[in-house]
Parts: structure tokens; C-alpha cells; sequence
């Protein structure tokens, strides 16, 4: 896993990751040097709901970031913490609060990462909708548009740079070529 970046947008989730953590150097409950605070199952469910997102380590707690920011938490065995400009749709099942993160006015969510009351694929299909938005939103409150969602610089999500026009010809181009008009 890489490491969630000590960015500014990320000081509050990272100050509360860091209060909690625990060094841990070996075992089957290690992450980076640290324990691991999130079932294993719930690391699964977060890489099932965003599969082609890397998992960021920050201090024994799975993350998923956007640009840096960090969009996507899994806590414990039934949280996941959303970075959002609004609270998530109705449907949602809330999850137990994380103060001081979840508090009103600071832009987090907690959400349950198993929506029993929703049949799978319809928990799953909201789930990843409301994760994708979030990545979305985290990605907005960059203030550096040049690094993908694989962190490598001088790329725009999704964006072509410095590319050429294709050369290509198509069937009509080609049947004209050479005639004057």
C-alpha cells in the first residue's frame, strides 16, 4: 500500500488516525508498521466497491484518495467514512458517527458498508456510486489537477496531453488524396 499524503485537506482525518494508532511492527494484524484498526473483510468490501482505486495505508486504516485527498475510509467492521458536499441519499443506512470527522460542518459520513436493508446488488450498485462521488468530490478540493488517480505527475485524470492529432486516414480522406480540385 502507499501512504495517504500529509496534505493540508487530509490534516484532520490524519490527526485523529494518528491519535489512534498503534506501531506494529509484525503480525497478521500489521499494516505499514502499524495495527490494523479495519476487519479484513471491510478492506475487501472497500476494494470490492472501487476495484481499479489503489488502498492508501495512514496509520493502520485503509483509504481511498483522489489527487492526494483522501476520499474514502474503512473503520473498524462497519464504517466507512465519506468525504462528500452533502450528505449521502436517503436510502443509505447511516453508520455510527466519528467525532470529531462526522461532525456537522466538516464534511464527512459515516455510512454503513453493508446496507442490510437493501438486497446485495442494489447495496453494492449504491455503494459505489456514493464512493465514486466522493472520489469525485475529493478530487475537486485539490488545488493540483496534474496527478492521476495512480499518483503519477503530468497526467490530467483522464485528459490526453501533448498528444498529436491521429494521422489516420479515413475511407474518404484516402479516395481524395492526390486530386485537385
Amino acid at each position: 500500500m502507499m501512504l495517504l499524503p500529509n496534505l493540508p485537506q487530509n490534516t484532520a482525518l490524519l490527526d485523529l488516525l494518528r491519535e489512534q494508532s498503534v506501531p506494529q511492527e509484525r503480525g497478521g494484524y500489521a499494516d505499514e508498521g502499524w495495527e490494523l484498526h479495519t476487519h479484513p473483510d471491510l478492506v475487501e468490501r472497500l476494494e470490492d466497491l472501487a476495484p481499479r482505486w489503489p488502498v492508501l495505508a495512514s496509520f493502520g486504516v485503509p483509504v481511498l484518495a483522489a489527487n492526494g485527498i483522501a476520499a474514502v475510509v474503512a473503520v473498524g467492521t462497519g464504517v466507512l467514512l465519506v468525504r462528500l458536499p452533502e450528505a449521502p441519499p436517503e436510502p443509505l443506512e447511516p453508520a455510527e458517527p466519528c467525532p470529531p470527522l462526522t461532525d456537522p460542518g466538516q464534511g464527512w459520513y459515516a455510512v454503513c458498508p453493508w446496507q442490510n436493508e437493501l438486497s446485495s446488488a442494489e447495496s453494492k450498485r449504491l455503494l459505489s456510486l456514493l464512493v465514486q462521488h466522493a472520489l469525485t468530490y475529493a478530487a475537486s478540493q485539490s488545488a493540483v489537477d496534474s496527478i492521476d488517480w495512480q499518483e503519477k505527475p503530468g497526467t490530467q485524470s483522464g485528459k490526453s496531453q501533448g498528444r498529436r492529432p491521429s494521422k489516420r486516414t479515413t475511407r474518404r480522406s484516402r479516395g481524395r488524396r492526390g486530386r485537385r480540385r
